[in-house]
């Protein structure tokens, strides 16, 4: 064989060709875990799991042991095997928030850096075919006695039309007149990341951190620590957690739909409850009123109306005082724990009041929401002397009982009204350090989604080229990356404020 055949043979043999190297798993996950269809299975996922937690009750929440005892055996082994019951505080919950966040943060850091070459890097020189590629385009001819002239024309139709803010660059002897609007519309979306994040790190400090408990408090009564309801499916216990401060109830209100009826929640228009917080690492005390729908907060706890005991008391009562030596009788207005003093200096109490006092039981006073027999219970001193014991029954009463006629101390005490009161009202206590920060990171949403889709990045360049001594071609053309319609007209307007002869105009 030839030396010339053999290096044909050489020449015509195929190269052999390397196997591709195989992408490295860091490199294959961190891909992944920036992928934005990634990141959307996540949100998707997160919102499936939310919605887990509104259909099923979750177990902190009152009426869980009822409605745990209605369930089927199978889904109550499910639900609890999968977490169901208290589904925000499971662990793959976090995880979903964990990997969710992390999805965010790489996501923004891949795509951050071509979103801020269209604020630092601006395109300044284009070329006329790539503007006349644009989505909107035009050619127009002006009639100026110099370049400079003309420049200014193109520049005041972008500013004046347009609302642009302008560069002028020179090149190869022709001239780039770029305008520019809403650039930074481009970081909009990694605004909208960072309002998402915020919202997750609240929830989160919430979730691990925030306790929710009931604080029940009477006027003259004071407390210092909440009482948290923990349930583990159809186990209760109870968890107490002592509060910084103090809290005093000095007055609880009830405002009844019909003042004839029961203090019950139906017949309710708002319960009131006045306390004092006594701070003694501060040395202050902070008056507060709590009431429905109007929460106070105080040092990262907030206080709701929760709830109330429904044992019938008044706030005040009207008794009218009248003498067993004859002499016309008047009404003496004694609030709740409170006192009136007589003319003759007796002083008359209010010692307790029954919704339904009951005689000849072994319990007087008994617990009611509905008052069928109204009492006040006084305590009736004379100067110098010792309490004496009454029962203001109502006229009715008195009618029905002749020993509701009985005087006390020289006077007889009708019932002649009284605010109907619950005995206490139970507050509910929440220590929610994430509340603040959820509440900005919503209002930060809200303003970096207006800004995202109610505005938008829009550019348009013209190049401006002397034809002939007085003649000018101005090639413009532009783009924007959302609400094109929009941007379209304010092109019209430009193209229309330039004055000249438009004989080529594009519009996508």
């Amino acid at each position: 064989m030839s030396a010339i055949e053999e290096t044909k043979r050489e020449v015509g043999l195929p190269k052999a060709q390397s196997a591709p190297r195989a992408t490295p798993f860091v490199t294959r996950a961190l891909n992944l875990l920036s992928s934005v269809r990634f990141g959307v299975t996540l949100l998707v996922l997160l919102v499936v799991a939310c919605m887990i937690g509104m259909l099923i009750m979750q177990q902190n929440v009152d009426g869980f042991d009822k409605y745990y005892a209605d369930l089927t055996p199978a889904q109550k082994f499910l639900y609890g095997k999968l977490g169901f019951f208290d589904i925000y505080h499971v662990w793959y919950f976090n995880v979903l928030l964990l990997v969710l966040s992390l999805n965010i943060v790489l996501a923004s850091i891949d795509r951050f850096p071509t979103a801020w070459t269209y604020i630092r890097r601006k395109k300044l020189d284009p070329s006329e075919r790539w503007l006349r590629g644009q989505e909107q385009s035009a050619d127009v001819r002006l009639s100026e006695a110099g370049r400079e002239r003309a420049v200014e024309r193109v520049r005041g139709a972008l500013g004046g039309a347009g609302r642009f803010r302008t560069t002028v660059t020179e090149k190869a002897g022709k001239t780039y007149v770029f305008g520019e609007r809403g650039a930074w519309n481009r970081l909009g979306a990694y605004a909208v990341h960072v309002a998402l994040l915020t919202i997750f790190f609240g929830g989160f400090l919430t979730a691990q951190f925030g306790r929710v408990g009931n604080m029940p408090l009477e006027p003259g009564a004071s407390a210092a620590e909440m009482s948290e309801r923990i349930v583990e499916r159809d186990q209760v216990s109870l968890a107490t957690y002592q509060l910084p401060f103090t809290v005093e109830c000095t007055d609880i209100q009830q405002k009844l739909i019909r003042k004839e009826g029961p203090i019950t929640a139906d017949n309710t228009l708002d319960w009131l409850t006045r306390i004092r917080i006594k701070d003694a690492e501060r040395g202050t005390e902070t008056e507060a009123l709590v009431h429905m729908n109007k929460p106070f907060d105080y040092r990262g706890y907030r206080f709701f109306q929760a709830s109330f005991i429904a044992d019938g008391k008044a706030r005040q009562a009207t008794v009218r005082v009248t003498p067993v030596g004859g002499g016309a009788g008047w009404d003496v207005t004694l609030p709740r724990d409170g006192a009136a003093e007589l003319l003759d200096g007796t002083r008359v109490e209010l010692k307790d009041f029954a919704a339904n006092f009951r005689v000849g039981s072994n319990s007087e006073m008994a617990e009611a929401s509905d008052y069928q027999n109204p009492a006040a219970t006084l305590a009736v001193t004379r100067p110098g002397g010792r309490p004496a014991r009454a029962i203001a029954f109502t006229p009715e009463m008195v009618e029905r009982a002749p020993f509701a006629k009985q005087p006390v101390e020289g006077y007889t005490f009708r019932l002649v009204d009284f605010e109907k009161v619950p005995r206490a009202h139970i507050l509910s206590v929440q220590q929610d350090p994430g509340a603040t920060v959820v509440y900005v990171g919503f209002a930060l949403l809200g303003l970096t989604l207006s800004g995202v889709f109610f505005f938008s990045h829009q550019r348009v360049w013209a190049v401006v080229e002397e034809r002939e001594p007085g003649e000018f071609q101005v090639t413009l053309g532009g783009n924007t990356n959302r609400n094109k319609l929009s941007f379209g007209d304010r092109f019209r307007r430009v193209v229309e404020g330039l004055g000249g002869e438009a004989f080529e105009v594009k519009k996508s």
